[in-house]
Parts: C-alpha cells; structure tokens; sequence
C-alpha cells in the first residue's frame, strides 16, 4: 500500500475514532460510538499491516492471534463486576508496551539519526518509557485493589510527599545522564534505574490512594495509557498511534477533573492521598463517632411501602454488581410503573469502581434511559420522595461527607437520601463500604435495613409486589 493511501487511512480512522468519543458522550449513542470505534480500529491495523513498516507478517499474524484469542476468552468469561479490574489490568499492558517499545528502539542498531534528531528520540524514548513504567505498576495495583487481592485502605509511609519529590528529581537527574551517556554509549544504567525508579513510583502512587477514589484512579491511568501510546507512536513515528493515544490521554484527564469536581476533591489531592488518610481530611480531629439502634425491615414489608409510594428513586452502588441484581432492579421498575409510581434513579459519579459503571449496568438491564438522573439533577428532589432504595450504596450516602468535618469523606458530594420520606438500604451485612468509613446513615429514624443477598431480597419483593 502506498504512503499516500495509509495516511488517507489514517485520517479516516482518526475522524472514526472522534465520532467514537462524541458517541459515548450519551447513553444513546454509546453503542454507535463503539461501532465507530471498531470500524476506526480495524481500518488503523489493515493500514499498518499493509504498509512498508512491517516486515514481518507471519509475527504479525501470531500476536494477532494470540491477542485476539485472549481478549475473545476474556470477553466471554469477564462478568461486568468484574469489568474494572480488567480495564486496569489493560491498562498496565498499554503501559508494558510502551516500555518494550522504548528499549527496542534504544538498542536498535539500524538507527542512522545524528545531531538534534537523535537528541529528540532518546527524549521521546525517555518519556515513553518512564510514562509507560508508572502506567504499568500502577495499574497492576489498581487491579490488586479493584479485584480484592490488595485492600481497599490507604497504605502510606511517613515523609511520603518528600519520597515523590525525591523521586521526581531522580527521575531528572537520571534523563540528564541518559542524555548525556548515550553520545558516548553508556545511556543503558540510567535508562533501568530510571526504569526501577518510574516502577516504584507507580507503585507508591497507588497504594496511598484509598478505596472511594479508585474510580477516578482508574479514570487517570486511563489517561496514562494514552499518553504512553502516544509516546509509542513518536518512538515509531507512527501519526496515527499519536493522535489516539492524544485523545485517550486528553479525555482521560478531562474525565479525572470532572470526577474529582463532582466529589469537591483537587487532582493533586487524589494523588498526594486519596479519602481514608489523615491528609484527606479536612478538619483535625477526630471523626464523629457512630451511635443509635438500627431498624431493619423484610421483603414483604418493603414491597408494601414500595405499593403506596408515588415516587420511588433507586440509588445502585457496587453490590447491585456483585449481586447481579440489576435485571431483578428493572423489573421492579416496570412493575412499579405500570401502577403509575414514578421511578427514578440517581446515579453519583463514582459510584461502583470505574466511571460509569452504573450507567452501563442498568443499560444491560434495558432500564429507560430517561429515568436515569446524575446527582445534581435529582439531590433536590429527595423530600418528595416516598422510598428511596439504597441498593449495594454505602460512600456515596453517607452523611458524614456534609455533616461531619473530620470525616476522611468531608465535603465530597453525596446522594442525600435521607431527606426523603423513607430510605431503603439493601446490604449484606453493617460493614463500612470501600472507603472504610462509618455510615450514619444506617442509624437514623426513617432509614430501614433490609439485609441478605441484594438480588434474592428483591426477588422477594418482586414476588409480594404481584401478589
């Protein structure tokens, strides 16, 4: 294929790919956007694998294969609550890629690049490599957490801030004799401590981040990634691999700053020390301490308070995924409807473990996309609501976060349900949620618990509702 007609190919994947993003800016549209995405996709690799840059095309064909077979295995076994730690473990791929890459291209004997040129792509090997480290030890933490294999709770060390501008400085110091050392052939030692350096990094970044913010954890590799593909792509001079790994990156960053707006948090924040640790807090002592007698309710009764209700909202949170329970949550929604109860849903923003894990929960389930409200849409709405059902939610309705100073969650935004009529909370059992903090929400006069299983509970319920 000539150079012509790959760039030509290029561009109309490139154009493919923004439609991709527009489209998954709605519900509605999201399935056209993936289709864009593919489309864009399978027209970028034909074009690569056409073009004079690959040599080898029986390699080519076996990671291929070997790529698709994996990822059509993980489609097929991968249950959606499980769907946040395979984007994070992705990620670190992205991650390792640009890592290879990077010293493929370092130790490439056919380079003929002299003078300025070759300064600039050992900066570019540099950046890609270090960018590409810290995407992939970090993403492999974030799945640790996301998947239960490493605790959701803060892990911090004392003088953790001096370590990162230690750190920071190393990272310099070590590009400066890179730099330097490869005129003269000795760039390989600080390329692997930079390497070491960056893996450490990643690591650390992480591990002091607390369970209430990994979903804006997850959204900030996501936005690594791209920018490690795009260093990738300036590493292989590749213009279609930089203007997608831009895109990822930049909508990746966007997102971040969105999340972190909506739960009233700073970036920089997250990073330094995501919710549960002692610099998240913004008071200085202690937190209020949990007290009264918890009510509980069972599935007949709630089916009878869910009968003489007008309006009805649903606030879902990760145990609605670990129950699958989101199929059992439509059809008490049709039901309800269909007796003229107004049902709603509220929806946080970091509500589950990824962006918008919710949204793509109940869009499995076929819920109406026009009954689906974020926050700041229906939080006013709440003293007009009869039953409220609080389904596998703990962070994102606890009280702490406005009426509690010293809280590890004060000032994020929260679904205030407790300013209905009645609140429903469907939990396995009183533990805190993610974030690892109290809920005092479970304790106040018109909040019922209604505990087991949050899919066979509702079954329960849907059973009285017919009655």
């Amino acid at each position: 294929m000539s150079s012509g007609l790959v760039t030509v190919s290029y561009i109309g994947a490139t154009i493919l790919f923004i439609l991709a993003l527009g489209g998954l800016s709605s519900q509605e549209t999201a399935r056209r956007g993936n289709v864009y995405g593919m489309i864009g996709m399978v027209i970028a690799v034909l074009a690569t694998i056409m073009s004079d840059a690959v040599t080898s095309y029986f390699i080519v064909v076996i990671a291929m294969v070997v790529g698709g077979g994996v990822g059509f295995v993980l489609a097929k076994k991968v249950e959606m609550t499980q769907m946040p730690e395979l984007v994070a473990i992705l990620h670190s791929l992205v991650g390792m890629a640009a890592v290879f890459v990077g010293y493929a291209n370092f130790m490439d004997p056919t380079s003929e690049l002299i003078g300025i040129e070759k300064s600039i792509h050992e900066m570019e090997i540099y950046v890609g490599v270090l960018i590409g480290a810290i995407t992939f030890s970090g993403s492999v933490i974030a799945f640790g957490k996301l998947s239960g294999r490493i605790g959701g709770t803060p892990v911090t060390i004392p003088g953790r801030q001096w370590l990162n501008l230690g750190l920071l400085i190393a990272t310099i110091w070590l590009g400066s004799l890179f730099l330097d050392g490869t005129a003269e052939g000795a760039g390989t030692l600080p390329l692997l401590l930079m390497t070491l350096v960056a893996l450490a990094f990643g690591v650390h970044m992480v591990m002091a981040i607390g369970g209430a913010d990994m979903p804006v954890v997850v959204s900030m590799l996501n936005s690594y990634s791209g920018w490690a593909a795009a260093a990738t792509g300036f590493m292989l001079s590749n213009d279609l691999l930089i203007v997608t790994g831009a895109l990822v990156g930049s909508s990746g960053a966007i997102l971040s700053f969105i999340m972190c707006r909506a739960m009233n948090r700073k970036f920089i924040a997250v990073i330094a020390g995501g919710f549960g640790t002692d610099s998240a807090s913004s008071g200085g002592g202690p937190a209020m301490e949990i007290t009264g007698d918890v009510t509980s309710i069972d599935a007949d009764d709630t089916a009878d308070l869910l009968n003489s209700a007008k309006e009805v909202m649903f606030i879902p949170g990760y145990g609605m995924a670990v129950a699958q329970a989101q199929h059992t949550v439509k059809e008490i929604t049709k039901t309800l409807r269909a007796k003229g109860v107004n049902v709603r849903f509220g929806i946080h923003p970091v509500a589950g473990r990824m962006p918008g894990h919710m949204n793509v929960l109940l869009a499995e389930a076929k819920v109406p996309y026009d009954i689906v409200f974020e926050m700041d849409e229906i939080n006013d709405d709440f003293p007009k609501v009869d039953v409220t059902m609080v389904v596998g939610a703990n962070d994102i309705v606890n009280p702490s976060a406005l009426e509690d100073p010293n809280s590890p969650i004060a000032g994020m935004p929260v679904l205030e349900c407790w300013n209905g009529a009645t609140t429903i909370v469907l939990k396995r059992t009183m533990a805190s949620g993610y974030a690892g903090v109290g809920n005092p929400l479970f304790v106040k006069e018109n909040t019922r618990m209604l505990f087991g299983d949050a899919k066979d509970t509702l079954e329960a319920v849907l059973k009285h509702l017919h009655d």
